[in-house]
């Protein structure tokens, strides 16, 4: 006879089968910590070794969870080269608290949402629906919500991965590819020999000691690595539509 699921196992199953792809493994990540009531595990406090610790331990948790899936039982799981999602490793708390938003099912709920927003405005408005219903944002909630953003503009990067720290950040793009080759060489020449790159990762020294250097100096950094994308890719569109030489 088939093992009866535990509370637990039945609650990560239903945020599995209720999101698109593994695409959305931030929210996913966020809402099992917050199901094995493990919420502060990405603070700085809970662990020294936030790198070793960070994203990947979320990943692997959901895959060994997927594994243990029978074949067939779960649809759409499948990870196509454009639904890949970056991972941002900051050493901040992000998260809904339970003591904010008490019942489980709301707070899988918010985090579903929240793993479909990346514009600035989409998330004030979100962010204006909770102070409504819940009053004042945790500080968690404000970091979770920043989090994001950062997420969205790596994706627009190419940014696979991002690892902050109170030195600087370390940044692995996506397939060891950065699609503006050139735009990566006037970002360089902009750090005036504060980033390099080293072994297909670019390593970039600041000082980041508090938790909001951090967060606003990760959202620099994506935000300028994405405008040099943006750009390059205009650039061949212009080109590409331009007549042909007489």
């Amino acid at each position: 006879p088939k093992a009866k699921l535990t509370p637990t196992a039945q609650k990560r199953l239903r945020v599995l089968g209720s999101l698109d792809t593994l695409g959305a493994g931030f929210s996913i990540a966020s809402q099992d910590l917050d199901i094995r009531g493990a919420g502060n595990l990405l603070g700085e406090e809970q662990s020294g070794q936030m790198r070793e610790v960070g994203y990947e331990l979320y990943q692997s948790m959901l895959e060994e969870a997927i594994a243990k899936i029978k074949a067939g039982e779960l649809e759409g799981l499948s990870q196509a080269d454009d639904q890949w999602a970056p991972q941002i490793n900051l050493g901040v708390s992000v998260l809904i608290p339970e003591s904010y938003v008490p019942d489980l099912d709301e707070r899988l709920g918010l985090y579903r949402r929240l793993s479909s927003l990346s514009k600035k405005v989409e998330l004030e408005g979100f962010a204006a629906e909770l102070i409504d219903r819940f009053g004042k944002l945790p500080r968690e909630v404000n970091t979770l919500m920043l989090v994001v953003r950062i997420k969205s503009m790596c994706k627009r990067a190419g940014i696979a991965k991002l690892d902050g720290g109170p030195k600087g950040a370390i940044i692995q793009f996506h397939n060891d590819k950065f699609a503006s080759p050139k735009g990566l060489v006037e970002f360089l020449e902009d750090q005036r020999g504060l980033a390099r790159i080293k072994e297909n990762k670019l390593v970039i020294r600041r000082d980041w000691k508090k938790d909001a250097d951090k967060i606003k100096g990760a959202f620099a950094v994506a935000k300028d690595l994405a405008e040099k994308v943006i750009s390059e890719n205009k650039s061949k569109r212009a080109k590409s539509s331009a007549p042909p030489p007489a």
